[in-house]
């Protein structure tokens, strides 16, 4: 008898690897099917930074006429946990339980700071938009409720994101390591696509009740899908717990020390922050210039989000093609800015001449230049980092992503602000506040690019910049091998 279910099985396994990227990182004792359970995690997160950074930030600004630098100050707030992902990401590596688990306790708690979050959300929205009975509530609780919220779901967000990483590396071998950190990103994306679609969809007809049950959606969804994402991944060794306990455990001064006097590391750290922050700025300000300059509705302003995600993922996936292939990621890094920058100027155009498939081009290239940039830099850290505290590297590599994010949509945000008071005095068009931060954002990739050129050369010099004796694990004379940034 013919058995369907097993030749469904092995046709799906034979897609993954050829369809998916990163997928080929799946083996007998680590499935693809394992792997891709375990990247839940990383669709709750692309859910909560397409439902806060897209959906919210244009209401907010739209339709609930807050002011631009304080919704930009509030999408920023999880800035001030940004720095303390490198902390979690050691502590994560270094955790003692009596059961000897290192990893799953501190995605539940990042679980549970989202679930807060969205959990009051829906009441500030109330307060702000006096929806309902809120009306008469003062409208300090309405901030500060929202504030809040956002610092609760990014602080989740930081911790369950950077402890997911690392549980996922803890799962493979280290040459594959890369790899599987592609994978979860690739899952990202997924997430945000997919999220962003049905976001649009559900919010075709918005009404304030109807966002309010979106985020109670969301909320619940998060909770769900991260217990899952959890459950059995992660072997219980109290062995390794005693034996870490017995140890002198290695200090966070001393780790933090050892990582950034790698040579090349404090540049590449730089070149992150740079081009992040070229990026990053015009995450608060592309759905309110969709809806304010080009007319666009909030459910095409949030399917820009799915767009951008879509260029990030196919620059993912050529990424992971060539770097795969021996290429060089700073050389990548640099092509990915190259390619952020052309996108802006169609987006500044599109304003000038009124056509907006041209801002669809440059939103699309945006996201094309932020995959390749983003892949590019992620590899070049892991393959930096000693194998004992790929926690403490990722960490590094996001909290300087994130802040760097942090900062520019703030700034973004509040530059916008001051060029609208401005415009009352002088009479500019509407698009001008925009421009001039796209037109800043180019500037900053450029620099990104500048950083970026003394590595090329160091590379024909010397073609490893990495100190394969920097690190040496605690008690034993094992030396991880010797890793290129370039």
């Amino acid at each position: 008898m013919f058995d369907y279910r097993a030749f469904a099985t092995r046709k799906l396994s034979a897609i993954g690897p050829k369809y998916l990227p990163f997928a080929d990182v799946a083996s007998k004792d680590v499935p693809l099917s394992r792997l891709l359970r375990l990247s839940l995690f990383q669709i709750t997160v692309g859910m909560a930074l397409v439902l806060i950074v897209g959906t919210l930030n244009r209401v907010m600004i739209v339709e609930l006429e807050v002011p631009a630098s304080l919704v930009a100050v509030m999408l920023a707030l999880p800035l001030l946990f940004a720095p303390f992902r490198t902390l979690i990401g050691f502590k994560s590596d270094v955790h003692v339980s009596a059961l000897g688990l290192r990893r799953v306790p501190y995605i539940w708690k990042g679980t549970l700071y989202q679930f807060g979050g969205f959990a009051i959300m829906p009441f500030a929205l109330l307060v702000l938009s006096g929806y309902g009975e809120s009306y008469d509530a003062p409208l300090w609780l309405g901030y500060g409720s929202a504030a809040l919220s956002f610092l609760l779901v990014g602080a989740g967000v930081h911790i369950v994101q950077t402890v997911g990483l690392a549980l996922a590396t803890d799962l493979v071998a280290q040459e594959d390591q890369p790899k599987v950190v592609g994978l979860m990103y690739v899952m990202l994306l997924f997430g945000m696509v997919f999220s962003a679609l049905v976001f649009g969809a559900l919010l075709e007809n918005y009404t304030p009740g109807r966002l309010i049950q979106v985020i109670q959606g969301v909320a619940v969804t998060t909770a769900v899908l991260n217990l899952v994402a959890m459950w059995q991944q992660e072997a219980r060794d109290r062995g390794r717990a005693r034996a870490m306990k017995e140890a002198r455990p290695m200090q966070f001064g001393e780790a933090w020390n050892a990582l950034i006097q790698r040579p090349g590391m404090i540049r590449l750290l730089v070149i992150i922050g740079l081009g992040t922050f070229g990026f990053g700025m015009a995450d608060v300000l592309l759905e309110p210039y969709g809806g304010q300059v080009l007319g666009l509705s909030v459910a095409n302003t949030t399917k820009l989000t799915a767009l951008f995600a879509l260029g990030t993922l196919i620059g993912f996936g050529v990424a992971s093609k060539v770097l795969g292939q021996g290429a060089s990621p700073v050389r990548y890094s640099i092509i990915g800015a190259a390619i952020g920058i052309p996108g802006f100027f169609a987006i500044i155009l599109s304003s000038t001449l009124s056509v907006i498939p041209l801002f669809l081009l440059g939103t699309f290239l945006i996201g094309l230049g932020t995959g390749l940039f983003g892949h590019a830099t992620l590899t070049a850290t892991i393959r930096s980092a000693p194998a004992h505290q790929i926690g403490l590297s990722l960490g590094a590599w996001g909290a300087v992503q994130a802040t760097a994010a942090g900062v520019g949509i703030a700034l973004a945000g509040i530059v916008r602000d001051l060029i609208v008071g401005l415009q009352h005095i002088a009479g500019n068009a509407p698009q001008t506040p925009y421009n001039f931060v796209f037109s800043v954002e180019i500037v900053f990739l450029l620099l990104a690019m500048l950083v970026t050129l003394p590595f090329l050369k160091d590379r024909r010099k010397n073609n490893s910049v990495a100190d394969p004796d920097a690190y040496k694990i605690a008690g034993s004379e094992q030396q991880p091998k010797s890793m290129e940034l370039t």
